[in-house]
């Protein structure tokens, strides 16, 4: 009883270290607020009215992206840019819809297996915020730097290129047949091209003129609004030209600003949810990947130091918020927060502003929102997802290593042939097993003692009848090294003249119980075979591990020599003496050097 009680006691401490270390704030604006400075507000006050115009009528293109009603984009981030500062530890970023989560959404909805995935909308958000609590509780946002920056690249890649080719048909003016099933790019494109005869001139000259002076303004004027501009323009040239027959949006009344929650009581709901929950992860896994990139990408140029746990409850607590008072996930907007900066914004009262210009945007633009026409934001949103293919970028990628090639390309295929909720997690998987083969090849290099007493690398041919084996290990024994490590050295304790392996372990680490076990099997096999093994160089943290896992005693304290960093050839010097005593007085040792032959020789 006593035992269990330290235990418990002993992990509640250790647990209450761990959070102490990374405890998050409930409310960081209000030291924001309890120091803020009068000369601030013009510049936070600017910068959030620039924010917001921006904000309206992207919310809307993203709306379009994910195929969902297009106020629930302007309530999106509205309702995200309001709540987001409330528990955000960085000042300048803008929370809202992006296009990497709308078009997952996209992709998702129709691969749910939920029959009204609109209707569904609340609950999925909700999922995603709270698995992105649930991971900041955890500290979960830390892992995000291992996440290989090939796989964002082609993700974003991808994405780019499924948004083009989805809006391509507003553009056109043609109706595809609904895709049915999984939405990729081929069924996509395969419908839109199989009407490609029915393209009408008007939608077309608008989208591609829409285009044109977006990209005209962006690099002319940047910094002007220049999305609101066009899509306003365009919308006033087709109403004084009198192109009726162009595709509009709805318009929309307040009240469907805030999607109604479905009826937990309902049969299947449950069900309904079950299918939701994996979709959910993916959304919430790409909305703090995006949030990351876009936060650092910040702190480079304003020196901030974002806590991204923290950063990570606030995008949780977004999602949470806007389940019940918008329809679309949120996540880190990296255009916005540019021009958050570039605006001149300092602290987080600039979101506020900017959520509190697009809230009655969203609450008095609703009758005009018929006005816009599909093609012009449709051209718009061509013209952001053109900018998210990033060539330089792309060619590092390709040109960097082989592992980063075959992620970035993987990446980009998944993307085109399978939902992007699933598409970014074999893009990790790639990354993740790419890492660990290439990290799973400890060397064993050949060495032995040359005339003045060094260890020196040596040649395969140092000796032919060896009764010693030298046997140098650097680099990782993790778990994915383990068969490798045995494989080789199995191989060289098939001489049958030899009788003793030092293993030189100064530079191998990262052991654990797989490579323990590993190297307790080769003990027992030389000790089977009438030989031994020695260790050598042993530095604290793998000779911990040893000791803790038992293997100290099966190998002999007498045959582990600790390394010594003065004199690092001290403790191999002393495993020879260990070996010539085992040998006996009237053994001459013959010392061979192991080589090993995947190893491109000089």
């Amino acid at each position: 009883m006593a035992g269990t009680t330290s235990l418990f006691r002993n992990f509640r401490q250790g647990l209450k270290t761990y959070w102490d270390a990374g405890a998050l704030s409930p409310f960081p604006l209000g030291k924001t607020l309890f120091g803020y400075k009068a000369r601030w507000l013009p510049r936070d006050l600017r910068a959030g009215l620039n924010v917001a115009l921006l904000a309206l009528p992207q919310g809307m293109a993203y709306a379009a992206i994910a195929d969902i009603p297009i106020a629930y984009g302007i309530s999106c981030s509205a309702v995200a840019a309001l709540v987001a500062p409330l528990f955000a530890s960085s000042r300048l970023p803008i929370i809202g819809p992006t296009n990497a989560t709308a078009f997952m959404l996209f992709s998702a909805l129709a691969a749910t297996g939920v029959a009204d995935g609109i209707a569904m909308l609340p609950v999925l958000v909700l999922l995603v915020g709270l698995t992105l609590v649930m991971g900041a509780f955890f500290r979960m946002a830390d892992l995000v730097q291992y996440i290989s920056r090939s796989v964002i690249v082609g993700y974003l890649t991808g994405a780019a290129v499924l948004i083009i080719g989805n809006q391509l048909k507003h553009v056109l003016g043609v109706a595809p047949p609904p895709v049915e099933g999984v939405k990729t790019f081929f069924s996509i494109i395969g419908g839109t091209l199989a009407e490609l005869g029915s393209t009408q001139w008007q939608p077309l000259v608008l989208g591609v003129v829409s285009f044109v002076v977006y990209q005209f303004g962006v690099k002319r004027f940047p910094a002007l609004p220049v999305f609101a501009i066009t899509l306003v323009g365009a919308s006033g040239a087709a109403v004084l030209l009198g192109w009726d027959s162009l595709a509009t949006f709805n318009a929309y009344e307040t009240s469907e600003l805030r999607p109604p929650f479905p009826d937990v009581f309902r049969p299947g709901f449950w069900s309904d949810v079950s299918h939701l929950i994996g979709i959910a992860f993916a959304i919430a896994f790409l909305a703090s990947l995006e949030h990351s990139v876009m936060a650092k990408t910040l702190a480079a140029r304003t020196r901030e130091r974002p806590n991204l746990n923290q950063d990570m409850l606030a995008l949780g607590a977004t999602n949470m918020a806007t389940a019940f008072l918008s329809g679309m996930p949120a996540s880190g907007s990296l255009t916005r927060s540019a021009l958050n900066v570039a605006s001149g914004a300092r602290t987080q009262v600039a979101s506020l502003v900017s959520g509190a210009l697009c809230l009655a945007g969203a609450l008095t633009l609703g009758g005009y929102v018929g006005f816009v026409p599909k093609a012009a934001l449709a051209a718009l949103v061509i013209a952001i997802a053109v900018s998210l293919i990033n060539l330089r970028n792309l060619r590092i990628c390709l040109a960097a290593t082989m592992s980063d090639a075959v992620t970035v390309v993987i990446t980009v295929l998944a993307t085109l042939i399978l939902p992007l909720h699933v598409a970014i997690f074999v893009g990790v998987g790639v990354s993740i097993v790419l890492y660990l083969r290439k990290s799973a090849r400890p060397e064993l290099v050949e060495y032995a003692f040359d005339e003045g007493g060094q260890l020196r690398e040596r040649g395969p041919a140092a000796r032919e009848i060896p009764s010693i084996s030298i046997v140098h290990v650097e680099g990782e024994l993790f778990f994915g090294a383990a068969e490798l490590f045995r494989t080789q050295m199995q191989r060289t304790s098939d001489d049958p003249a030899l009788r003793i392996i030092i293993l030189r372990m100064k530079n191998a680490r990262n052991l654990d119980a797989t490579s323990v076990m590993a190297l307790e099997e080769l003990v027992r096999l030389l000790r089977k075979n009438g030989r031994d093994l020695i260790v050598s160089g042993v530095m604290k943290d793998v000779y911990r591990v040893l000791k803790n896992s038992g293997i100290v005693e099966i190998i002999g304290r007498d045959n582990i020599f600790p390394g010594s960093t003065g004199n690092p050839n001290l403790a191999t010097r002393n495993a020879l003496i260990r070996a010539q005593q085992i040998l006996g007085p009237e053994v001459e040792p013959e010392v061979k050097i192991y080589h090993d032959p995947n190893k491109p020789q000089e």
